[in-house]
């Protein structure tokens, strides 16, 4: 099954929105210049624009890509259905799912008071990089379930 990227996002420092980018380059530690790149099982995160439609009505704005946070927002598939295990191959990239939800920090969180809640940790999903390369808006992932 595929689906596709609508945004790539990066921010500098933890705990902040990320911005949309044209393109992120992708390492063995992450997403380069981002964050939350390093040696551990969150190297990339993911949200599906189907979370974000959750959040645009009780929120009463308009939320942008990247201010869940998330490096990559795709389109086309329930992420938070995914199983630890699974895979997202675009290229020569493969990102496998390491982790779904996470902590919520709540009003410690810059992007909790922005925004006045949080998806990421109920439908957020991470990975960590099997193999890197370039991804961009417009990209289709090809979803490998691990079985």
């Amino acid at each position: 099954m595929d689906f596709k990227i609508l945004s790539v996002n990066i921010s500098e420092k933890k705990g902040t929105v990320k911005k949309p980018v044209s393109k992120i380059e992708i390492n063995d530690k992450g997403v380069v210049s981002d964050a939350h790149s390093g040696d551990w099982h969150r190297q990339v995160s993911l949200l599906g624009k189907e979370s974000f439609d959750k959040f645009i009505t009780p929120s009463g704005r308009k939320i942008e890509f990247g201010e869940f946070a998330e490096n990559i927002t795709t389109e086309g598939l329930v992420l938070y259905n995914t199983k630890v295990g699974d895979r997202f191959v675009v290229g020569n990239v493969v990102l496998e799912v390491s982790q779904i939800g996470k902590e919520c920090h709540g009003t410690k969180c810059t992007i909790f008071k922005e925004v006045g809640n949080c998806v990421m940790p109920k439908e957020g999903i991470f990975c960590k990089v099997i193999s890197g390369g370039a991804l961009q808006d417009g990209d289709i992932i090809e979803y490998r379930p691990k079985n």
